[in-house]
């Protein structure tokens, strides 16, 4: 499986080790690692914190670099749950239908690294 490594501004920031640990993590079981050169925020800050409309460059544009992954694992479950509890309400508070179901779509294939070995890849 083709995977794309979403690496947060907290681990590059705090852990940078942890992307190299899950790309050999992820290669050992077989599977393709990518890194998203084009990857910044999901935008988490902004939102705790109530600068919405801060936020929504940064989630649109995590969805446009993600739209076409296979899979997203994210070794971060704080991202996870901005990703999965927080942009669909953005999108919807905004009223970009759009954006809308872009997230819808993209939801589904987000993953916290534990969860994508688990849920997903059953190790």
């Amino acid at each position: 499986m083709r995977i794309s490594l979403f690496i947060t501004c907290y681990n590059d920031t705090l852990f940078p080790e942890t992307g190299k640990a899950v790309v050999k993590v992820l290669e050992r079981l077989g599977h393709e690692v990518e890194f998203r050169p084009a990857q910044s925020c999901c935008g988490q800050m902004h939102w705790n914190t109530g600068y919405l409309r801060e936020a929504m460059p940064l989630i649109r544009h995590f969805v446009a670099v993600y739209d076409s992954a296979e899979v997203v694992c994210v070794p971060s479950s704080s991202c996870v749950a901005m990703i999965r509890d927080h942009f669909l309400k953005a999108a919807m508070e905004y009223g970009d239908e759009k954006l809308v179901e872009r997230v819808t779509w993209l939801v589904p294939r987000i993953f916290e690294f534990s969860e994508l070995l688990v849920k997903r890849l059953g190790v």
